[in-house]
């Protein structure tokens, strides 16, 4: 059949292919069969386009052929037909299509008209029904089946229909029953709803009955989040309505009630344990830091890598709430623990109450564990190696064994207890966390107060490192008092008189019997009189040793708080010193440099504020008693008896001897400039030096008047100084020779004969005394040991030296005081255990120098006045003693007719203490100084002898016999004390006198023709003089012809001498 229309569907060109391609066509729709007589479409033969014309030849797709090839012989017809229809009669697949219309354009002949096609109309018409028929011939088994199918379900559908009219029906009449009321349905419900509360009651009261051993299982496994979780729920139980009257419940309800109150008071003591170390799974961590700081004991655990805390804090995670591992032990992480134990007191709702505990606790706990720490340093450290005492002077040198040992001591408490003070911050910094973690999880309606107890802590630790302090540093507890507010001040701002404490039981042992006898006949009295007023827990022994041993620690710790404020109620394990600071402080900087970084942020305690209460306590402690025992030492130093004696170990640190409270006063300065390099530089404390540098100069000075004194005739009688004394120390042309001599590079021969002149000049118009010269030769030595303590002195005082950029000063309170002090550490904390390291210095400002150098300068001035006094000593002796030796009143040089075998005495003792002073000078002074004293002693004799030659009239052969002997004893005994010495100037001067007086003007007239040596020649006055003396025997005559013949001849000779003399 397709053939059959297969041409004449592709030879037609009408308008069949104008419509939807893309809908499908539905032959047994409603559009198709319901209007048969339609109206004819507006446009009946539309021009074709080429894709439809295409489409009308014959063509299709590959896909189309494809499923054609699969479709049956009657599909594939019927396809054909259905796309005939499409091209030939498009108007009869659109949903208005219009039949009638159709219809009458078929009928119609005319030229618009379609009566020319009805043929093919026809054709079409029977093409379609042909396939339809074998569709039908194909399909009539399926369309079969599927009648009586339709039959079953039409009946299935109509039970259906039946059943839900039955239901509906039962619906509405059970509706009906339900609305009449029955009474006896209300009693059953009744019942079964009381029955069922029964049930539920049974079976609460069965679990309420394993709370206690549940609590109980919890609590000893110290899991106490679940052991919290059940006592709220048991408590949630007993306190609903319907348990309120059953009073077999009662027992169960004051259990819980006294378990809740029971299990506060365990997580307070476990927080407790573990806040202040009594845990044995606390003394790990303390005992590390304790030991990675330097503190040793045997005892301490060998244990892993300490975790550094701040590592610590940022492993736990407290945003979440804290669970239980039941399947580890939870105090074995301590931090871990007291989160736990937070959380769990949190739950139960008694954190607040909890904290306040902490905060009134706080005190004893630590006051405990102060006293535990000294207690197990004292037992490691025995009392018999801790050198216990002082020297004579109180001073520790450093480097000594006992020092080490003291340094020992003070690190060991120190490391240990700092230890326990950091291993307790951590844990309130956790604690801290812990509660600012709740804070933040509960919102901000919870108590933000609780967040306060680290500046307690702080507080109470500032408190304890100052009594620390103050017991090994100051020396009397009672004389300065820290000016910062404590406990126990007035609120006037005065002292406590209750801390004004007359005397105290040091040595008491309490355990004593007689003391034991006495304290309980007092105590029986006492209850006697006031009942009540004391307890009897003295004699109560209950068998419980844990209750026990709770109540006496209780005790312990209120007598510990109750002596909180008494002065030295810390045992001191070493004597206390201004010298242990340097051992003190550098323990203490390192703990609050760590303390810093354990400080919750945040905080209201400024972590750059943890330092300030050291700047009181330098200013107000430890300067007062710096000073005090700086002058006290000084004091010792300064009031030995052997002060001003040389010192026996003077090798050890000098080259010459020294005094040995030089010795002591430097190895003071030394101890405390060595101190003060560890501490934090403050002028006030180097002033303090600087002083006490002053009062030896002073004490020096004075000590050194007294010795060159003279001795007092009246007891009210001005005090006068010997004359070389004088000579050095008052002004005047001597003084000023002197000194150009002293500081000359070479010893200038020209100021050496000035000073004679001048010596003799001021002794001819002074005449000196015995009185006047030192006769003691210890006083010598005493002097050169001054001079060479005051060189010493200064030489070593100048090496300590520094200026420093830090010009903080604590005694101007005028000066804008640095607030930044440098609280560092000058030393190494492991080389400051008394072992000198290093130089030592005083360190100094621009400022502070000048006093300084001031000072340096008196000793040096000072020991040059020495110098020169002893310089001129030597001089004024041998001045006196010629004078006396030439004095005829001493010794007469009229002498008879006997030999002269012997000098004077006077020139033999002059030689004696000559001898004398220069091994003295010799022993304690260096070379420089000796040449200095001895050169110029021939020349002072020569001058002398010739220039007061005078003063020995009246002379004869035989005295001048005995004064030329005199000149040879006293050049031979020159000759061991200065080099190169020769009087024979002055033997020559007397010879003159043996030639008699007309060779005397034979040699003037000799010499004015030709020059002669320095030795020989001899000026006018002093020919003249020797002219003099050689007619002074006849002039002091009791006869007046041989007087005045003696002087006439004396004139004339005197006459001719000027001649000779005054013509060259």
């Amino acid at each position: 059949m397709s053939n059959r229309y297969a041409g004449s569907y592709r030879s037609r060109n009408g308008n069949g292919s104008i419509g939807r391609q893309d809908e499908e066509y539905d032959p047994f729709g409603d559009g198709y069969s319901s209007d048969r007589y339609g109206t004819p479409p507006q446009q009946i033969n539309p021009r074709r386009t080429p894709l439809e014309s295409s489409r009308s030849t014959g063509y299709s797709s590959p896909a189309s052929r494809v499923q054609r090839a699969n479709e049956t012989s009657a599909e594939r017809h019927i396809s054909q037909v259905l796309e005939l229809i499409k091209g030939e009669w498009p108007a009869m697949i659109e949903d208005d299509c219009i039949p009638v219309s159709l219809a009458l354009q078929l009928l119609d002949n005319s030229s618009v008209g379609r009566a020319h096609e009805y043929r093919g109309f026809k054709k079409t018409h029977k093409y379609l029904q042909d396939s339809l028929k074998n569709i039908v011939h194909e399909h009539h088994q399926g369309f079969n089946s599927s009648i009586g199918t339709f039959h079953k379900i039409q009946g299935s559908i109509q039970a259906s229909q039946k059943r839900v009219r039955t239901l509906k029906e039962s619906l509405a009449a059970s509706r009906t029953s339900l609305c009449v009321t029955d009474p006896e349905l209300k009693k059953l419900y009744k019942s079964s709803q009381m029955y069922d509360d029964v049930l539920q009651t049974l079976n609460e009261l069965e679990d309420l009955r394993t709370v206690p051993d549940q609590l109980e299982a919890r609590i000893s496994e110290k899991r106490f989040l679940t052991a919290v979780e059940v006592l709220q729920n048991a408590l949630r139980k007993l306190r609903k309505p319907e348990l309120d009257d059953i009073a077999a419940l009662n027992d169960l309800r004051s259990y819980l009630s006294n378990q809740e109150t029971a299990l506060m008071d365990i997580l307070t003591e476990e927080l407790h344990e573990h806040l202040y170390l009594k845990s044995p799974y606390c003394q790990e961590r303390w005992q590390n830091i304790a030991k990675k700081q330097g503190a040793y004991n045997e005892n301490y655990s060998e244990s892993s890598q300490l975790t550094p805390f701040h590592l610590v804090l940022d492993t736990m995670d407290l945003s979440q709430p804290v669970t239980e591992d039941p399947a580890k032990n939870p105090e074995a992480d301590t931090f871990y623990y007291v989160t736990l134990v937070v959380e769990s007191l949190n739950k139960l709702g008694r954190l607040e109450s909890v904290v306040d505990t902490l905060k009134q606790r706080l005190p004893v706990e630590l006051f405990s564990i102060v006293n535990e720490t000294i207690n197990e340093v004292d037992q490691r450290h025995p009392s018999s190696l801790r050198g216990g005492s002082g020297n004579a002077q109180g001073l520790h040198i450093y480097g000594s064994r006992e020092t080490q040992m003291r340094a020992d001591v003070i690190y060991d408490l120190l490391w240990t207890l700092y230890g326990k003070f950091e291993a307790i911050a951590e844990g309130h910094r956790v604690f801290h966390e812990a509660v600012k973690a709740l804070i933040r999880r509960e919102g901000p309606g919870s108590n933000s107060s609780l967040l306060g107890s680290f500046k307690e802590l702080w507080n109470l630790y500032q408190n304890e490192i100052r009594s620390l302090l103050h017991n090994y540093v100051t020396t009397d507890a009672d004389v300065y008092q820290f000016n910062s507010p404590r406990q126990g001040a007035m609120l006037n701002g005065g002292k406590d008189t209750s801390r004004e404490h007359l005397f105290k039981f040091s040595e008491a042992d309490p355990k004593s019997v007689e003391m034991t006898t006495e304290y309980e006949a007092l105590d029986g009295i006492i209850r006697a009189a006031v009942p009540g007023l004391t307890s009897g827990s003295r004699k109560t022994q209950g068998p419980d040793k844990k209750t026990a041993g709770r109540e006496s620690r209780k005790s312990a710790y209120v007598g510990a708080f109750d002596s909180r404020n008494v002065p030295g109620s810390y045992k001191s394990l070493v004597e206390p010193s201004v010298f242990n600071m340097s051992l003190l402080l550098p323990p203490t900087l390192v703990f609050l440099g760590r303390l810093k970084a354990i400080v919750p942020p945040g905080s209201d305690l400024a972590a750059s504020t943890l330092t300030s209460f050291l700047d009181n306590f330098l200013v107000n402690v430890f300067q007062p008693q710096l000073d005090e025992t700086l002058s006290k030492l000084s004091d010792s130093v300064f009031g030995e008896a052997d002060s001003f004696q040389q010192d026996p170990g003077w090798d050890l640190v000098a080259r010459r001897p020294v005094f040995k409270g030089t010795t002591a006063f430097f190895a003071v300065i030394t101890a405390f400039c060595r101190m003060l390099g560890t501490i934090p530089h403050d002028q006030a404390l180097s002033s303090l030096i600087i002083s006490q540098m002053v009062r030896y100069y002073e004490r020096c000075l004075s000590w050194f008047k007294a010795l060159v004194a003279k001795a007092q005739e009246a007891p009210m009688a001005p005090q006068s100084l010997r004359y070389s004394a004088e000579l050095a120390i008052g002004d005047g042309d001597i003084q000023e020779t002197i000194k150009r001599l002293w500081t000359s590079d070479n010893l200038d021969h020209e100021l050496i004969e000035k000073e004679v002149e001048l010596l003799i000049a001021q002794s001819n118009e002074r005449c000196l005394e015995p009185s006047d010269i030192i006769q003691d030769r210890d006083v010598i030595s005493s002097l050169c040991l001054l001079y060479t303590s005051m060189k010493w002195l200064s030489v070593r005082i100048i090496s300590l030296r520094h200026i420093t950029r830090f010009d903080t000063d604590s005694s101007r309170p005028t000066l804008p005081r640095n607030q930044n002090r440098r609280w560092t550490l000058l030393n190494d904390p492991s080389k400051a255990s008394g072992e000198p390291h290093g130089p030592v210095y005083l360190p100094m400002t621009q400022e502070t120098v000048h006093s300084f150098d001031n000072i340096v300068s008196s000793y040096e001035d000072f020991a040059g006045t020495v110098l020169l006094m002893l310089h001129m000593e030597i001089r004024c002796r041998i001045v006196q003693s010629l004078s006396v030796a030439l004095s005829p009143k001493t010794a007469p040089y009229v002498l008879g007719d006997q030999e002269i075998k012997e000098p004077d005495p006077q020139i033999l003792s002059l030689n004696s203490e000559l001898v004398a002073y220069d091994e003295t000078i010799v022993r304690f002074l260096r070379d420089k100084e000796t040449a200095f004293i001895r050169t110029g002693l021939g020349l002072l004799i020569n001058t002398y002898l010739v220039f007061n030659a005078l003063a020995t009239q009246p002379m004869n052969t035989r005295g001048c016999e005995r004064m030329l002997l005199n000149i040879l004893v006293l050049q031979q005994n020159l000759k061991n004390i200065e080099a190169g010495v020769d009087l024979t100037r002055a033997a020559n001067y007397f010879s003159l006198f043996q030639e008699g007086p007309d060779k005397i003007v034979d040699k003037a007239k000799h010499d004015a023709k030709d020059p002669v040596s320095e030795e020989e020649r001899f000026t006018y006055d002093e020919l003249k003089a020797i002219l003099e003396l050689c007619y002074s025997e006849q002039l002091a005559d009791p006869e007046r012809g041989v007087a005045a013949a003696a002087k006439r001849k004396m004139g004339e000779k005197v006459l001719a001498l000027s001649e000779h003399m005054w013509q060259s």
